[in-house]
């Protein structure tokens, strides 16, 4: 149930991305995709999913640096 609902949350934030900067816009793919990540990869973990969304921001913020 963890995985479907976070999915969801994650593409209907993307949604928003339209007057975001590229930098922004990567920061909160990465995000979105740390998140999902970090959940698959700790069986739904909370813990999982917070840190893969931190790390994922983070990498998603410097790929693209302004």
């Amino acid at each position: 149930m963890t995985f479907p609902a976070l999915a969801a949350i994650v593409l209907l934030s993307l949604s928003a991305c339209a007057g975001m900067s590229t930098q922004d816009r990567n920061t909160a793919i990465g995000a979105g995709v740390g998140a999902v990540g970090g959940a698959v990869l700790t069986g739904g973990s909370a813990v999982g999913t917070v840190g893969g969304a931190a790390v994922g921001g983070i990498i998603g913020h410097e790929v693209s640096d302004d």
